[in-house]
């Protein structure tokens, strides 16, 4: 081999030698601002990115799949309630057609001029559940600001971390805090209607409103305003429940609406009345009260767990794209990298060559 082509090879060899102990800041110093990620070959922050986005959505996909095992969880807990509420609506059509309506005076049914009414808010514990939050928000700011044109004063009764947050830096006055969780407790339902209940009684209140979001389908929640307290004695009777079923079509989770089924002749139980009807209704109607409540809680909960589920599945779908993208820039640089070193060497062979 002669000696030129000899001398050219070894400082071709020391020349890569020096370039691989360059610590990499001097690498990235030296390198122009239009090929930072690239680095000469390292595509370290492309490979880093592209791992952080792939345990990303390892994470989202993982909340995804535990939003869908609580939504079948609440589907449940609608699905036992059912029972309940259709049996107070028999026995309340029974009772108040042996009461004479007219004769019927019960505090919880008194109605009054409204100077005070008190909101119960339900939002979540937590974020990451797409609008669901800021949309029950909205709606409760909205209807303070309607209460407060027509000369009513409110009072807020919060339920869930996110409405504590957003309401305990206003002005607003706040009445009660209620802890939601993951599965609405019997006990949260029960303190909360009795705490309503003891308000309107005491004539601290003049109505309540409760202010949740209704669950549509797995896609869709509205959120929606309800009214409490006066209860009234007409509309119980012909209110229906919601009730959703969780099934697979296609080889993907859906939740489908069962609609209650109507039968042609209810029949109707005959009651022997040991104590006065009025009496009754007044106990009925406290136990429908809490029923009702702890539905709706019931509902919000379904909702914020669909939102969820929903949010993360689109936060799934774009870490995938992402990734995609990501890793056809990373298989581009890497080539144009390696064809620029085999360019310089044939480049160097050639001039050895004509040498």
């Amino acid at each position: 081999m002669p000696r030129s082509v000899l001398a050219l090879v070894i400082c071709l060899i020391v020349t890569l030698c020096v370039d691989a102990f360059v610590p990499s800041s001097v690498v990235s110093r030296a390198v122009p601002a239009s090929r930072t990620l690239v680095m000469d070959g390292k595509t370290r922050e492309l490979r880093d990115r592209i791992k952080s986005v792939k345990n990303t959505r390892r994470i989202t996909e993982a909340m995804r799949l535990v939003a869908a095992a609580r939504v079948r969880r609440a589907q449940e807990a609608v699905l036992k309630s059912r029972p309940l509420l259709a049996q107070l609506q028999l026995v309340y059509k029974t009772v108040l057609a042996a009461c004479n309506q007219e004769d019927i005076e019960l505090p919880i049914l008194q109605v009054r001029e409204v100077k005070k009414v008190a909101l119960v808010l339900v939002t979540g514990d937590r974020g990451l559940c797409g609008g669901y939050n800021s949309a029950v928000i909205k709606l409760a700011t909205k209807r303070i600001e309607t209460l407060k044109a027509q000369g009513i004063e409110t009072e807020l009764i919060l339920v869930g971390k996110k409405g504590e947050q957003w309401f305990g830096k206003r002005a607003t006055p706040i009445g009660g805090k209620f802890v939601l969780g993951n599965t609405p407790s019997p006990a949260v339902g029960s303190e909360l209607s009795n705490t309503l209940v003891a308000k309107f009684i005491a004539g601290e209140i003049d109505a309540a409103e409760l202010i949740y979001t209704r669950f549509n389908s797995l896609i869709s929640s509205d959120p929606s305003i309800r009214t409490l307290l006066p209860l009234s004695l007409s509309g119980i009777e012909s209110e229906e429940d919601e009730v959703f079923m969780m099934t697979t079509k296609e080889g993907k989770m859906v939740l489908a609406k069962d609609a209650p089924k109507e039968e042609e002749n209810p029949a109707v139980p005959d009651y022997i009345f040991e104590d006065e009807p009025a009496e009754i209704l007044n106990t009925m109607l406290t136990l429908y009260f809490a029923a009702t409540v702890m539905r709706c809680l019931q509902e919000s909960v379904a909702s914020e767990l669909a939102s969820r589920m929903t949010a993360m599945q689109s936060a799934s779908t774009n870490a995938k794209k992402i990734t995609q993208v990501l890793s056809q820039i990373y298989n581009r640089a890497r080539q144009a990298t390696v064809t620029a070193e085999i360019l310089e060497i044939s480049a160097g062979a050639a001039a050895l060559a004509d040498a």
